[in-house]
């Protein structure tokens, strides 16, 4: 026990980060068994260890940047049991339309009480666009017409949004811009809310319960949103070759993604398990090297620190409205989330993680692409 308790003290100097200093950043250690679990389990030991109260943090999006920036991750051995759960994403396919539906349900069919308190008026669950915002409604709305404006989206145009959530975009695209939006989603709950939200819109918006695998017809423009990162590598040449037969000769794609900066195989054992089962975070040259051949890409945006202020925007919410909705969730669900949206934000604010909005064509004679900023 002391040898793993000097062991992961040592290791948080890297990152100046101290067990019992009174910094935000610094670590309360209510439990001793926090240091073995850490060591023995990484990530899944201490967000695990951190949802049963054995340890604190003022700051853990702050602790959680300055650990990532100083690569104490890489420093931490390597279990069997860890190598076995990466070997296994890798051969097989998390993502199959089966548990694509699965994996979605146990994210985004938890409650839209929840949701609805955290994320703002059009309920968005991706980067806003922070530009000349000074609140999340105003960023997320800002976020919304910078990519209509880089779909070059006219009245009357078809659009397909894979992955629609709660049809924050299918909602702005038809009112503002006069789209015919459908929007898909596996997840019952964000189709019956989007649904509801978009009732007043007739015709112009379609929300179906629905995977893209499943999709046919030809559409002006088509755009995923948050989606990518839940197609996994071994369906990326699928979901781009789906996308590009999908669209029509003449139209634009646009793909909002979380990125990594090296390939991605799959996700830390704490986040598959609690948040985002199957979820995998591209990397650019995973994108490229899919779509190179079938493909052109005109625009790539990197947004990636207005992920830290959207995130932590939500993470005031959380916490400002969590009174509202205690009832439904228990006090572990309360510590599994706050640590969620927190270790996020610090991934981003430590340049770990990046969002890109991706702009593609299909290979054909076009004039040039000008982006929208």
């Amino acid at each position: 026990m002391k040898q793993a308790e000097s062991t992961v003290k040592e290791l948080l100097k890297h990152a100046d980060i101290k067990v019992g200093g009174t910094r935000p950043q610094d670590i309360t250690i209510r439990d001793e068994r926090t240091y073995a679990r850490v060591l023995r389990q990484r990530e899944l030991g201490l967000g695990e260890s951190y949802m049963d109260g054995w340890w604190d943090c003022k700051r853990i999006d702050q602790m959680v940047a300055q650990a990532l920036s100083a690569d104490l991750r890489s420093k931490i051995k390597l279990r069997p049991g860890i190598v076995l759960a990466g070997l296994s994403s890798i051969i097989f396919n998390q993502q199959t339309i089966r548990r694509a539906g699965k994996n979605a349900a146990h994210h985004y069919n938890i409650g839209n009480d929840l949701y609805e308190r955290m994320l703002g008026e059009r309920m968005v669950y991706s980067c806003a666009y922070w530009r000349d915002a000074k609140t999340l409604d105003e960023a997320q709305e800002q976020k919304l017409d910078l990519i209509c404006r880089k779909l070059h989206l006219k009245r009357g145009m078809t659009v397909l949004d894979i992955g629609c959530g709660w049809g924050g975009f299918a909602e702005y695209a038809a009112s503002k811009y006069g789209a015919i939006v459908t929007g898909i989603s596996p997840a019952i709950d964000q189709v019956r809310m989007a649904r509801v939200r978009t009732k007043h819109l007739g015709a112009r918006v379609k929300i179906l319960q629905r995977d893209y695998r499943q999709m046919t017809g030809k559409f002006d423009r088509v755009i995923s949103v948050g989606m990518l990162e839940h197609v996994g590598p071994r369906n990326y040449p699928k979901f781009f070759e789906i996308c590009r037969q999908l669209l029509k000769d003449d139209g634009i794609m646009l793909h909002h993604t979380i990125g990594g900066n090296s390939p991605g195989r799959n996700t830390n054992a704490w986040m598959n398990k609690y948040i985002f089962p199957g979820g995998v975070i591209p990397s650019l040259s995973q994108i490229t090297a899919v779509v190179e051949r079938q493909l052109i890409i005109e625009d790539v945006q990197n947004i990636g620190p207005d992920y830290d202020k959207t995130l932590m925007a939500w993470h005031r919410n959380f916490v400002r409205h969590y009174g509202e909705i205690k009832d439904n969730y228990d006090e572990r669900f309360y510590r599994m989330w706050t640590f969620y949206l927190q270790i996020c934000a610090g991934a981003f604010r430590s340049r770990q993680l990046q969002l890109w909005q991706i702009v593609m064509r299909k290979i054909e004679p076009a004039e040039t692409y000008v982006a929208a900023r």
